[in-house]
C-alpha cells in the first residue's frame, strides 16, 4: 500500500468515525414515552386517552423539540391485569425501546412493573396507581409516585371524618392491592383518631352489583362506609347505596378515593355532600384552570382532567427537564431518576416542591366536599374546598419509611 494511499484509508476512516460518533450523540437525544393504563375499563375515564393527551400537552410545553429533541409517545392497555401490564412493559423496553413507563392505575399492575424497571433499569413514573407501598416497602431506585398515594387519602379523608364524629368505620374494598392498602392505610387513622373498625367486606374488581356489600355494611350499624374502592366501582357503589337509602339511614359514605371525572359521571343530586381526598382540582387556582381549560379541548371526550391526568403532565415535564440537565438520554433509569431527585420540580398545576428519596413527589393535597346542585355556577363546578393539607403531612414521614433507599 502506497503512503498516499494509506493516507487516504486513514482519512475515510476517521471520517466514518466521526459519521458514528456524530449518530450516537443524535441518538442520544432520542426519547420514547410509554403510557401504560385502562385505555377501556372501570378506570379510563380517570386516565387513559385522556392521559396520553396531557403527556403530548407536556411534550410540546417542554421546547424539547425545538432543542433537536426527538420525542415519541406510544400507549397501551393494560387491562387491569398485572401479567398484561408487565407483557407489555417488557416488550416496549427489549423491543420499542422504550425509556419510561407512565400513569399505571391499578396498584397491582403498577407494582408488578416497578419490579420490571428494577430488573430492566429502565424508569416507572406513577400516577395513576395508589398504593404506598410503591415508596415504602416495595420501593426503588427506578420508580417515582407523583401525584397521591393511599397514605394521603387515609390522612385527609379518615382523619376529618373520624374527627367529625365518625367514629365507626365499615369498609367496601376492591380486592386487590390498592383496595388492601387503601384499607389498611385508613383503617390505621381511625384507630389513632379514637375510631373503631367494625368490619370489612371485599368485593371484586370492577363489579357491577354492589347489593350484597352494601347490605353488610348497612347491617353493621357503623356511621361510616368507607369505599376503599376507584373509578367505576366507585360510582357503581355510589349509586346503588343511593337506591339503597343509606345515606337518608343515617349512615355516611367515604370515597376514599373519588376523581372529578366520577363526580361528573353521577351527577351533583346523587354526589352532593361526599368528602374526599385529592391533591388536583382543575378549578382551584388561575394556573390550574388555564392548563385545564387548554386541556379540555384536546381531551378525546371534552372533559376536564383528573388528578392523576394532571400528575402525568407535571411529570413529563420534570422528566423532559432532567434530560435536557443531562445534555442527553443516558437510557440509564437509575442514573436519570437520581438526577431528577436532585432538580427541584416546579410546573404550574402542583407548584415547587421536593422528590424525595423514596420516589414520593412532596403536594399539598386538598379536603373537599361535592357541591348541592344549586351552588354550581357553571359546567364542571363541582368541588368546595373544605381543608389545605400540606405537603408533609400528606406524605409518611421518611424516618417512619420502610423504603430501603431510606437512610435513617
Amino acid at each position: 500500500m502506497t503512503t498516499s494511499h494509506a493516507r487516504r484509508m486513514a482519512a475515510l476512516l476517521a471520517a466514518t468515525t466521526l459519521s458514528f460518533a456524530g449518530s450516537a450523540f443524535a441518538d442520544d437525544k432520542v426519547v420514547k414515552i410509554g403510557v401504560l393504563n385502562d385505555m377501556s375499563s372501570l378506570y379510563a375515564d380517570i386516565g387513559g386517552p385522556n392521559s396520553v393527551a396531557a403527556i403530548n400537552m407536556a411534550v410540546e410545553d417542554s421546547g424539547m423539540k425545538a432543542k433537536g429533541w426527538t420525542i415519541e409517545v406510544i400507549s397501551g392497555d393494560h387491562q387491569n391485569q398485572p401479567d398484561i401490564g408487565v407483557n407489555i412493559g417488557r416488550q416496549w423496553i427489549d423491543t420499542q425501546k422504550v425509556d419510561v413507563i407512565m400513569d399505571t392505575p391499578n396498584s397491582g399492575v403498577a407494582l408488578a412493573v416497578s419490579n420490571l424497571v428494577k430488573e430492566k433499569n429502565s424508569i416507572l413514573i406513577n400516577s395513576g396507581g395508589a398504593s404506598a407501598d410503591l415508596t415504602g416497602k416495595a420501593c426503588n431506585a427506578n420508580t417515582i409516585s407523583y401525584t397521591y398515594d393511599t397514605y394521603m387519602l387515609a390522612n385527609g379523608t379518615g382523619k376529618a371524618l373520624t374527627k367529625a364524629g365518625g367514629d365507626s368505620w365499615f369498609f367496601l374494598t376492591a380486592d386487590y392491592a390498592f383496595g388492601h392498602a387503601l384499607e389498611r392505610d385508613t383503617s390505621a387513622v381511625v384507630t389513632a383518631n379514637g375510631g373503631k373498625v367494625l368490619g370489612s367486606v371485599k368485593h371484586p374488581l370492577n363489579t357491577a352489583d354492589f347489593s350484597s356489600f352494601l347490605l353488610q355494611a348497612q347491617s353493621s350499624k357503623a356511621k361510616v362506609i368507607g369505599l376503599a374502592n376507584a373509578g367505576g366501582d366507585t360510582t357503581n357503589a355510589i349509586k346503588q347505596a343511593s337506591e339503597f337509602g343509606i345515606v337518608q339511614g343515617g349512615q355516611k359514605l367515604a370515597a376514599l378515593l373519588l376523581f372529578v371525572n366520577d363526580v361528573h359521571a353521577l351527577g351533583l343530586k346523587v354526589a352532593q355532600g361526599l368528602t374526599f381526598t385529592e391533591s388536583f382540582y382543575w378549578d382551584l387556582n388561575d394556573k390550574t384552570r388555564e392548563w385545564s381549560k387548554r386541556f379540555q379541548k384536546l381531551s378525546p371526550k371534552g372533559t376536564m382532567p383528573s388528578m392523576t391526568v394532571a400528575g402525568v403532565y407535571a411529570a413529563t415535564l420534570h422528566y423532559l427537564k432532567t434530560l435536557d440537565a443531562l445534555g442527553g438520554n443516558p437510557h440509564d433509569g437509575a442514573k436519570v431518576v437520581a438526577k431528577m431527585k436532585e432538580i427541584p420540580t416546579d410546573d404550574p398545576l402542583f407548584g415547587k416542591g421536593p422528590l424525595r428519596a423514596d420516589g414520593r413527589r412532596l403536594i399539598p393535597a386538598y379536603l373537599f366536599e361535592v357541591k348541592k346542585p344549586e351552588e354550581s355556577k357553571y359546567p364542571w363546578d363541582y368541588y368546595k374546598l373544605i381543608a389545605t393539607i400540606a405537603p408533609e403531612d400528606a406524605a409518611k414521614p421518611l424516618e417512619a419509611s420502610e423504603c430501603p433507599l431510606v437512610k435513617k
